[in-house]
């Protein structure tokens, strides 16, 4: 429970919610949320639907521990064939080599990449 206190701490942390303000976005006293962010408290299946609409976030964003989130960020990068294609070559790369394609992309992604090449 502590973890799930702790996921709903964060995410109301990072919507620059108070624990005052999550709990009018739900109808609940302010002590009910410090109850659940510190493990005190079971949140009901209910108050679980409640909490995922006033974080703006699906009842498994709240479920899910920061390994499984990790997880499925990295699964989802790993779609895209261009980033799995990097992914298997960073790691033969030496420092400058990843600096200078990290720069590279950095700039395509701002459309001032130049390729200029010393012969």
């Amino acid at each position: 429970m502590k973890q799930l206190g702790a996921r709903i701490r964060e995410l109301r942390k990072q919507r620059s919610l108070s624990q005052r303000g999550l709990a009018s976005l739900m109808g609940v006293p302010r002590t009910y949320i410090s109850k659940i962010e510190t493990g005190r408290a079971v949140p009901s299946l209910a108050s679980m639907e409640r909490l995922a609409a006033a974080l703006r976030v699906r009842i498994t964003a709240l479920l899910l521990d920061s390994s499984a989130r990790r997880a499925a960020h990295l699964s989802a990068l790993l779609a895209d064939p261009f980033l799995a294609e990097i992914a298997t070559v960073l790691p033969r790369m030496d420092a400058l080599a990843r600096v200078l394609m990290l720069r590279a992309a950095r700039e395509s992604a701002e459309g001032t990449w130049r390729c200029t090449v010393d012969l």
